[in-house]
This record gives structure tokens, C-alpha cells and sequence, in this order.
């Protein structure tokens, strides 16, 4: 298994924010728990590859999928992922390589095989079961913030709550950026543009009935990459959890790693 699936300044990251294990019984304790760097590399295995978990090849990662699928489960319950995003959205702005005075939104179908909470019939496949990826980025593409929905939502509903999902974020003097100068998106969003300029946000969205390609577009392509990034994590692809929020962690995830990778750049 290659080593650098989770290499050492992922795992760097990620160790100081995983909640404290239960103390092993003195008396009958039971086998050792799986080593956690063990179980991170099962789950960026799983991300990347996008095998069942039950198909994670434990002699290579160190731990077995089903262990890997517990742990992020655990993690994901306790607000590691939002958690380990902030972390590294905070060292791209202390290193000058975050620029939200421009932001763009968007969203993306996926298929999802196994239903579950926040599906719906896709507008796009035949309303086949789906969800939507929804991500706001800043000037370079790098994900400010994500979100999951049922296929059959438009993406304007996912506006607002994006934009309050960014989080605060540090790195330089003075008070936390958490909100775009300029946003773009589509012409969809035309009618929000009250709600932008009352939060101090300049919206730059194409006005309904003028010709496409007319503008804004020619900004808006990052976003896209964005979601070319994304989607090279095999798992992102298709919707195989049933559970969303599971999900949203491996979407959360492959954010952070994204950030990292830019965040590397800089050295």
C-alpha cells in the first residue's frame, strides 16, 4: 500500500483533533484498537479507490474496512472534518494563498444507488435516485465550504446556507474573514442579490434575459475545476453511502486534501 496515502503533514493535521479513546479496561481489556493513522489510511483508501469497505485490503492498510468505517463514523460524529477544513483554510490565508475577495457557487449531480436521506429524483438521469454536491470557492477554486442535497434541489436553495457555513476563518491580523467581497454564479441566482449586498457581499450574477456567456462566466470556470478536483476521488462519483452525513465527511475530506495539496505549494 502506497505510504503517502496519508503522508505525515495530513497526518499532522488530523492527529490533534481526534477525540480521546475510553481507557482500556484493567481487567479483561479486550484486543488493541486498530492504530488511527491505520484506519485514516482505510478511509483515504476508500475515497481515492472507491472499493466496498469490506474490500480494503487490511494486510496493506493496517486495519480492516469495517474498522476504517467505524472510525469515520466516530470522527465524523464528532466534528473532525469541518474541523481539519478550517485548520488548513487557515494556514492558506496565513501563506497569502487564499483570496476571497472573489468567490464563486455552484453545484454538480451524482448518482446515488443506495437512497438514504438527502436524495431525490434527478432532473438530469432520468430522475433516477441523486444527490448534488454544492461548493462555494474562492478566486483560486480552493472549497470555502460544502454541502449535500437530494438531486431534484435547485442549487439557489444552497446560497444562504453556504455562505454561513464558511467558517471564521484566521491567519492574518485583525478579525476573521468569513464571507466573499464579489460572488458569482449563474442567472438562477438573480433574485438573492438584495440578500448578498445586505451581508456587505457585491453579487456578479448574469440578469436574467441577457445572452449566456455574457460576463460572468468567463470568472465562474474555477468552480468547475473545483468539482473536476472532487470528482477525481473515485468515491465522489457515485453515491454508495446510505447515510448522508457520511457522505458529506468523505466530501469534507477530500476538501482538506485539496487545500493541502495547494497549501504545499507554497514551499
Amino acid at each position: 500500500m502506497p505510504a503517502d496515502l496519508v503522508p505525515d503533514d495530513l497526518w499532522e493535521r488530523v492527529a490533534p483533533l481526534l477525540p480521546a479513546r475510553a481507557p482500556r479496561r484493567h481487567r479483561y481489556p479486550g484486543r488493541l484498537p486498530a492504530d488511527d493513522r491505520a484506519a485514516l489510511r482505510g478511509i483515504v483508501y476508500v475515497l481515492c479507490k472507491s472499493v466496498s469497505w469490506r474490500d480494503v485490503p487490511a494486510e496493506q492498510v493496517g486495519c480492516s474496512g469495517v474498522t476504517a468505517w467505524r472510525r469515520l463514523r466516530d470522527w465524523t460524529e464528532a466534528g473532525v472534518w469541518p474541523q481539519l477544513h478550517e485548520v488548513l483554510l487557515t494556514e492558506l490565508r496565513a501563506a497569502g494563498l487564499l483570496d476571497m475577495d472573489d468567490a464563486a457557487i455552484d453545484g454538480s449531480h451524482i448518482r446515488a444507488l443506495k437512497r438514504g436521506a438527502h436524495t431525490g429524483p434527478s432532473p438530469v438521469d432520468r430522475a433516477r435516485p441523486g444527490s448534488k454536491h454544492h461548493v462555494i470557492v474562492d478566486r483560486y477554486g480552493t472549497p470555502l465550504a460544502v454541502s449535500l442535497t437530494g438531486g431534484n434541489r435547485h442549487d439557489v436553495t444552497q446560497l444562504m446556507p453556504l455562505l454561513d457555513a464558511i467558517p471564521r476563518i484566521r491567519g492574518m491580523r485583525g478579525r476573521p474573514r468569513h464571507r466573499p467581497g464579489r460572488l458569482f454564479a449563474g442567472r438562477g441566482y438573480d433574485k438573492y442579490r438584495r440578500l448578498l449586498r445586505a451581508r456587505g457581499i457585491t453579487p456578479k450574477f448574469a440578469r436574467k434575459g441577457t445572452a449566456h456567456g455574457s460576463g460572468p462566466g468567463k470568472t465562474r470556470w474555477v468552480v468547475e475545476r473545483t468539482f473536476a478536483w472532487l470528482h477525481q476521488f473515485k468515491r465522489l462519483r457515485i453515491r454508495y453511502e446510505i447515510r448522508a452525513d457520511l457522505h458529506l465527511a468523505l466530501l469534507q475530506l477530500a476538501c482538506s486534501i485539496i487545500c493541502l495539496r495547494r497549501l504545499r505549494t507554497s514551499f
